[in-house]
């Protein structure tokens, strides 16, 4: 593998302070690794995703791309607010473009009071009532029946750069009782193109509790899915929830990893979202 190591940052995206938060690779080079060298790396650092990124297209715009530790995924958030905060590292605060695979972002690192924010602005966005068949499949998946569903909701299908199912239950107790087959989750995804599953607890009408099954990945659960909570916004905007053009999610919280993902967005439909949260710089590994 030509990848040099030392250009590997270790970075948690939307850290409950020194806490908390999902980890990711990422790798800024001059020039973009092989599929095969991006790959292994993913692999070997077994984070859900790991984003790499070169300079192309002029000051402050990369061509980025992101990898599972089983395939390349074309669109990771948490691995975006990751990358914003090793650019800022770089080259300090501000707004940096960013040239995926199926559609231009940006990530934006500013000062808070002292405290550095992160937010991406996620691709176009777009949701519709799942088909009942695909409803039946995911259901059965999570050992889930109809009673299970907050009725306020109609489950969905939603993208924001990615796909994800939505599913919003009656209780944050169902929420974290979450369990499936990773294999059979895997199989689920891959044959209908999604990124994850999120079941979500609506506690009001701008906080949610979530958890995100990432089986297509080779990962259980994600502590926190920046794309999927884009998703999530842009499903909320399209099904009239009063959302005021905010909302917080909690996510992690069921396997120890709390999380703070914020979204805010407008009423336009199919525009882009705009995802915040901190990070938190962690221990390089060998």
């Amino acid at each position: 593998m030509s990848i040099q190591m030392e250009n590997v940052q270790h970075i948690a995206a939307f850290a409950d302070g020194c806490s908390g938060g999902n980890a990711a690779g990422v790798y800024l080079a001059e020039a973009m690794p092989s599929d095969e060298d991006m790959r292994a790396l993913a692999a070997r650092l077994g984070y859900s995703e790991t984003v790499f990124a070169v300079p192309e297209g002029g000051e402050g715009s990369y061509r980025v791309r992101y990898f599972s530790p089983e395939s390349e995924v074309p669109f990771c958030g948490h691995a975006t607010i990751a990358l914003g905060t090793a650019l800022a590292q770089r080259a300090g605060l501000g707004v940096f473009d960013l040239q995926l695979n199926q559609a231009q972002i940006s990530v934006e690192v500013a000062d808070d009071g002292g405290f550095q924010v992160v937010a991406l602005q996620s691709p176009p966005t777009k949701s519709q009532a799942a088909e009942p068949d695909f409803l039946a499949e995911g259901m059965a998946l999570f050992s889930l029946t109809d009673d299970d569903l907050d009725p306020r909701f109609v489950p969905g299908l939603a993208h924001a750069g990615a796909d994800h199912m939505i599913l919003i239950l009656k209780t944050r107790e169902a929420v974290a009782a979450m369990n499936y087959d990773l294999q059979a989750g895997r199989d689920f995804m891959n044959k209908h193109g999604l990124i994850t599953v999120l079941l979500g607890y609506a506690e009001s009408e701008r906080f949610f509790h979530t958890r995100n099954a990432f089986a297509s990945g080779g990962v259980f659960e994600d502590p926190a899915t920046g794309a999927a909570t884009a998703a999530l916004a842009g499903y909320l905007r399209d099904m009239s929830w009063p959302h005021g053009g905010e909302i917080d999610v909690v996510q992690g919280e069921d396997m120890g990893q709390r999380s703070l993902l914020r979204a805010r967005f407008s009423d336009e439909v199919g525009s882009s979202i705009r995802v915040s949260g901190s990070t938190r710089m962690m221990v390089q590994m060998a």
